[in-house]
């Protein structure tokens, strides 16, 4: 096998403008733009891996960082060093400045395209070198959006999708308890008790809230209720899992194995969400799964913004014990999923998607469109 040292690494932020007819309203805002940090990781043999670092709402800051400290850090190191990278990485950038959200996410893209370098070096898929075997892994209708509409226009948002073969599908609340208890049950009554619905509050919830609301979850049989409140008020999260028997959810936005551990040994999150453009990369939520296990936890993780961590995330699911939900993304005109990467999975008739047979991750990548888009800088939600 050629040589697999490490002779270049670059991040692209990249962003594209959302079209007005195409934005919706979440609990920490409107969409008015998509952003994304790809990671290029280049070897002495010539074989090339791809990975997504999350753009952490500064796209540019987050490249920038990959591409100054993060690469001398990396530049030499050997690409199947999955652990010692990360642990380098660690040592010198996370363990002494604590877990910053930056340099967590930065860590997450290199990573990630370290594995993918692995499994075209080995020319295999990356659910085989992760131990795995090609499965259908259920999906849920969720990322953006099934948002903030009217009720019976929730209801023919939702159907297509239903229709496709979805058998999940994940709705956006925390607009006020009350609407969102009217499309809760709106969507209950179209659909019928055969359709999982889960929720996502994207932390527009207080304590006061969850109390009115969850009531309303219990008697819907609503999978959970996810992040009804930031990722570190660990409190409000104790008191809120008192009030009925919906699991909170949570995860997308914890950082490593290390603040997943205080989340399991704290008890109210019991539906883990790891993103693996986020926590640390494939070689960290590999570890998180495998600390969840132990607890008889499910993951169900988090999918990103582009088509690169959507078919990692279905190998990940692939070949891990403990596996649940992947994230469909049903956004309208995501570019980053139907334009700047090949097709990252097909959802089939069961509502079931199954991991790529290409080798490593599975996905091409098109640098011209990077160059085409290139940051956008300012907040993506406003």
């Amino acid at each position: 096998m050629s040589s697999l040292r490490i002779t270049e690494i670059r991040a692209f932020p990249t962003s594209f403008p959302v079209d007005p007819k195409d934005s919706v309203t979440l609990g920490i805002g409107r969409a008015v733009k998509r952003d994304a940090v790809i990671v290029k990781v280049e070897t002495e043999g010539g074989v090339i891996g791809w990975g997504e670092a999350h753009h952490g709402r500064c796209p540019g800051a987050v490249a920038h960082l990959v591409n100054t400290t993060l690469r001398q850090l990396v530049l030499g190191q050997d690409a199947n060093d999955t652990t010692g990278v990360w642990k380098k990485v660690y040592d010198k950038q996370l363990a002494s400045h604590g877990m910053g959200a930056g340099a967590c996410l930065a860590l997450s893209g290199i990573d990630m395209a370290l594995w993918d370098i692995r499994g075209k070096a080995l020319k295999v898929p990356l659910y085989k070198l992760l131990g795995g075997r090609a499965r259908p892994i259920p999906a849920y209708a969720g990322g953006v959006s099934l948002g903030y509409q009217e009720p019976k226009a929730l209801v023919e948002e939702a159907r297509p999708h239903v229709q496709a073969g979805y058998k999940a599908v994940k709705l956006r609340i925390g607009d006020t308890v009350a609407h969102d208890v009217e499309r809760i049950a709106a969507v209950r009554e179209a659909f019928g008790d055969e359709l999982a619905i889960l929720t996502d509050a994207n932390t527009g919830y207080d304590v006061a809230d969850v109390r009115v609301v969850m009531p309303a979850l219990d008697e819907h049989n609503v999978g959970w209720l996810e992040e009804p409140f930031p990722a570190h008020d660990y409190l409000s999260y104790r008191e809120a899992a008192r009030y009925g028997r919906t699991p909170l959810a949570a995860g997308e936005n914890h950082y490593t194995r290390f603040e997943f551990n205080r989340v399991i040994e704290d008890g109210a999150i019991t539906i883990l969400q790891p993103d693996l453009s986020k926590t640390g990369g494939i070689t960290e939520a590999l570890r998180i799964a495998a600390l969840a296990s132990s607890w008889k936890l499910p993951i169900h993780p988090h999918t990103s913004m582009t088509g690169i961590n959507m078919a990692a995330t279905i190998h990940f699911l692939a070949a891990i014990e403990n596996g649940g939900f992947f994230e469909a993304d049903i956004s309208k005109n995501n570019l980053f999923r139907d334009k700047m990467v090949t097709t990252p999975y097909k959802l089939d008739k069961d509502g079931n998607v199954a991991p790529l047979e290409a080798p490593g991750i599975g996905v091409e990548v098109d640098e011209g469109f990077l160059k085409a888009h290139p940051v956008i800088e300012g907040p993506a939600y406003v």
